[in-house]
């Protein structure tokens, strides 16, 4: 469950101007208010992506994933060595959390985020619940393009 896949075609444009890896940490530390990511590595080989660190919670660690992921050049996202506080945090008394289950979602030409909403929740009003997940990656709400990969949240209630 640490590759994730992208659309090398589509993303923003980093690479090759300089260090990849460097570009590629700095649009993720640049992402965030605060960094909560301890110890974020990034390696990029060819194609691929390898994140490591520790993350805060689950959504920092699939925040960070994609914005590897819309990366253009960039098709693949090894983030085995990227882990959550809950994936570590173990005791006798407070066993590990369960991991969420991780949905992306590879967005097409024609797509509007009510459609997405609709088809992952039957209600395409909770949109905002999807640009509220991908602020990293969805800078305005009705600028979305084919190819970017977004996180789809779970909504309660």
């Amino acid at each position: 469950m640490g590759f994730f896949d992208f659309v090398s075609t589509a993303g923003k444009s980093l690479l090759g101007v300089g260090n990849d890896a460097e570009a590629i940490k700095k649009e993720i530390e640049e992402s965030f208010e605060e960094l909560p990511i301890d110890g974020l590595v990034v390696e990029v080989n060819e194609e691929t992506v390898m994140l490591a660190g520790v993350a805060k919670n689950f959504a920092t660690r699939e925040k960070a994933i994609l914005i590897a992921g819309n990366v253009e050049g960039i098709a693949q996202v090894n983030a085995d060595q990227l882990v959550s506080m809950e994936m570590i945090s173990t005791s006798e008394d407070t066993p590990a959390q369960e991991k969420p289950e991780e949905i992306f979602y590879s967005i097409v030409k024609g797509d509007t985020l009510w459609e997405i909403a609709t088809k992952f929740y039957d209600d395409g009003s909770k949109y905002p619940h999807i640009v509220e997940a991908n602020l990293e990656v969805i800078k305005d709400a009705d600028l979305i393009y084919p190819g970017q990969t977004i996180r789809i949240p779970e909504v309660l209630a």
